[in-house]
């Protein structure tokens, strides 16, 4: 399996990591190397982590994990993981 990330997806880690580098561009690096790497961890075994509670309908495709407060949402497909979105945990979910 290969992990891609949604263009939104990538957006919100962008902005994650710029808001974070505005205090620390140390920091930064780590929180988006280290989500960047737990994410592509995917590749090997995506079931590990729980189905999203808020996905409507969801079969088991969609799932998530928390990582320095920032909650990822990833589908399961054929021969695809993708990352579908990723918000702080501070921020009211999203039912989508």
């Amino acid at each position: 399996m290969v992990v891609q990330w949604s263009r939104k997806a990538q957006a919100e880690l962008k902005r994650a990591y710029e808001y974070i580098k505005s205090m620390s561009l140390q920091h930064a690096e780590k929180v988006k190397n280290d989500i960047v790497h737990h994410s592509e961890s995917l590749a090997v075994n995506p079931e590990r982590y729980p189905p999203d509670k808020f996905k409507i309908g969801n079969n088991g495709q969609y799932r998530f994990f928390v990582l320095y407060h920032y909650r990822i949402s990833y589908k399961i497909m054929d021969d695809v993981v993708l990352i579908v979105r990723m918000r702080h945990t501070s921020m009211s979910p999203l039912a989508y």
